[in-house]
C-alpha cells in the first residue's frame, strides 16, 4: 500500500500543481515500490548523486577565480587557497569529494555485482553505470592538472605519456591531449574545458539515462528475489529509504567538512618543467595502474598498457550479456564473484605495493619527503602574486598579431618559459627576453636561436629544431615582448 497525501483543492500549491503536475511527480518518486523493503545496501546511489551535485556547486565557485593558463593557473589557485575567505575549505571539499566519489562508485558497483542486480532487464543500466565510472575517472584525471603545481604537472606528464604507447596513433593521441609535444597553456586550457564543460555534460546525460533506466527496470530487491518477476512484499521508497539516504548524505557532509577543515588539501610550488629530479606520484585511486605499468617495459608494454586492461574492461562492461543465469546469490555464482573479487584484490595489492616500494627505497622515500617539505613551506609562505604586467602585455600584443600568437604557443611547447619565465620575464636560470627587439633585429634573434653563443650554450640553451614558418612565428613573438 502506498501512502498518498490528500492535497488541498485551493491555494498556491494547488495552482502550481495544476500547471506543473509536481504532486504527481513527487508521488511517482516517493512511492516507488522496493521489493523486500528498504535496506542500507541501497544508499550508495543517492550518496553518489549528492557528491556529484556537491562537486558541481564547489566547482562553479572555484571556476570564478581560476584562470586556465600556464601563466596564471597556479597563482589563482594559490589566491583561492591563501586569501579567499573559506577558499581552502571549498577547494578541499572539492578535492575530497573526488576521492569520495571513487570510493562510493566502487561500493555501489560492488553491491550491485554481489546482489546480481545487473540481471533481468538491467543490461543497459549496468553498462551506463560502467560509462559513468569512466567519466568520473576522467574528471579526476583532468582536474588533477589544474592547480599547475609540481605534483600535478609531473603526474599528468606521466599519465599523458602513457598514451604514446598505443600503436600507430599513440603520438597523435598524446599531442591531442596536450595540445602539442610539450605541456603548457594549451594543455591547461584543454584540461579545463574537458573538466568544466565536456565531461560534466556527458555526466549529466548519462546520470539522467541511468536514473531513467533504473526507474524503468525497477529495484532488483534482495539477492533471493526474482530479477524478472519480483514476488516479495514491497515497501514504498518513502519514508524508510528516504530517511536512510538522507542520514547517509548528512554523514557525507560531516565527513567532507571534517577532512577539509582539519586536513586541508595542500598546494605545492609552481610547476617547473626543467626540474628533472622531481618524482611524480598520482592520487591514491591511480596508484594501482601506476604500479602496474612498472612491470611492463619494452616490447611487452603494449600488453600491459592496452591488451590486458581492454580485455578486463570489456568483460566487466559486457557482464550482463555473459552471465545470463537468473541466479543472483553470490555463493551460487563462484566464477563471476571470484573474478570480480580477484580484480578488487589485485587493485588493492598493487596500491599497497606502490606505497610499500616508495617506503622501503631510502633514496625515493627521502626525495618524496623533501617534496612534501617543499609543499609545506610553500603553504606557510604568504601569498605573492606574480609580476604579470609584462606577461599580460606580451599576451595582448601576441593576440593582436596572429603570427606572434602562434609563436607564443611554440615558446611554451619548446619549454622556453621553463628558463626564461612565462612571457619572457626572466628567471634565475636565464635572462629576461622582454625588450629584446631593442637590442637585436629579427634576423639577429633568428641567428642566435639557430646558432647560440658559447655563453648561451654553457647556460643550457638548446638549439630548437623548427620549421621555417615556426621559426618566423617564434621570432615574431620574441619581438613582441616589449
Amino acid at each position: 500500500m502506498t501512502q498518498k497525501l490528500d492535497p488541498p483543492q485551493s491555494g498556491f500549491l494547488h495552482w502550481l500543481d495544476h500547471r506543473t503536475g509536481w504532486r504527481g511527480m513527487l508521488h511517482e518518486a516517493l512511492d516507488e515500490p522496493i521489493p523486500g523493503g528498504a535496506r542500507l545496501a541501497y544508499i550508495f546511489g543517492s550518496g553518489l548523486l549528492f557528491l556529484f551535485i556537491s562537486q558541481v556547486v564547489t566547482g562553479v565557485f572555484l571556476a570564478m577565480y581560476y584562470v586556465p593558463s600556464a601563466d596564471h593557473a597556479h597563482t589563482t589557485v594559490a589566491y583561492i587557497t591563501k586569501l579567499v575567505t573559506s577558499g581552502s575549505l571549498l577547494r578541499s571539499i572539492h578535492a575530497y569529494g573526488a576521492s569520495g566519489i571513487i570510493v562510493l562508485v566502487l561500493l555501489h558497483i560492488g553491491q550491485t555485482f554481489l546482489y546480481g542486480s545487473y540481471k533481468g532487464k538491467r543490461e543497459l543500466l549496468w553498462m551506463s553505470g560502467c560509462v559513468l565510472l569512466l567519466l568520473m575517472l576522467g574528471m579526476a584525471f583532468t582536474g588533477y592538472l589544474l592547480p599547475w603545481d609540481q605534483k600535478a604537472y609531473f603526474a599528468t606528464a606521466v599519465g599523458t605519456n602513457i598514451a604514446s604507447e598505443v600503436p600507430f596513433i599513440g603520438g597523435w593521441i598524446k599531442r591531442l591531449i596536450r595540445g602539442g609535444d610539450e605541456m603548457g597553456t594549451l594543455t591547461v586550457s584543454r584540461f579545463f574545458v574537458a573538466h568544466v564543460f565536456l565531461l560534466p555534460a556527458l555526466l549529466f546525460a548519462f546520470i539522467g539515462s541511468h536514473v531513467f533506466l533504473f526507474r524503468k527496470a525497477g529495484p532488483a530487491g534482495p539477492i533471493d528475489e526474482d530479477s524478472l518477476t519480483p514476488k516479495k512484499p514491497t515497501e514504498p521508497f518513502y519514508p524508510r529509504q528516504v530517511v536512510m539516504d538522507v542520514g547517509f548524505t548528512l554523514l557525507l557532509i560531516l565527513g567532507l567538512w571534517l577532512f577539509a577543515h582539519f586536513h586541508p588539501i595542500e598546494l605545492g610550488p609552481e610547476a617547473n618543467p626543467s626540474d628533472t629530479q622531481y618524482l611524480p606520484r598520482p592520487e591514491w585511486y591511480y596508484r594501482a595502474p601506476f604500479q602496474w605499468l612498472r612491470y611492463w617495459a619494452g616490447p611487452t608494454a603494449i600488453i600491459g598498457i592496452l591488451v590486458i586492461p581492454t580485455l578486463i574492461g570489456g568483460l566487466f562492461f559486457f557482464t550482463p550479456l555473459l552471465d545470463r543465469s537468473p541466479e543472483r546469490r553470490p555463493w551460487r555464482r563462484p566464477l563471476a564473484v571470484g573474478a570480480f573479487a580477484g580484480v578488487l584484490v589485485g587493485l588493492f595489492t598493487l596500491t599497497m605495493l606502490s606505497y610499500h616500494d616508495d617506503a622501503v627505497n631510502l633514496s625515493v622515500a627521502t626525495k618524496l619527503l623533501q617534496q612534501d617539505q617543499a609543499t609545506e613551506e610553500y603553504m606557510l609562505a604568504p601569498f605573492q602574486p606574480e609580476s604579470s604586467a609584462g606577461t599580460l602585455a606580451a599576451a595582448n600584443v601576441a593576440l593582436a598579431n596572429p603570427l606572434a600568437a602562434k609563436g607564443k604557443g611554440i615558446f611554451e611547447q619548446q619549454s622556453c618559459n621553463a628558463c626564461h619565465g612565462d612571457g619572457g620575464t626572466g628567471t634565475a636560470a636565464a635572462p629576461k627576453l622582454i625588450g629584446i627587439s631593442s637590442k637585436y633585429s629579427a634576423q639577429q634573434v633568428e641567428g642566435l636561436l639557430k646558432s647560440p653563443t658559447a655563453k648561451m650554450t654553457a647556460g643550457g640553451m638548446p638549439t630548437p629544431q623548427l620549421k621555417p614558418e615556426e621559426m618566423d612565428a617564434l621570432v615574431a613573438y620574441l619581438e613582441s615582448l616589449k
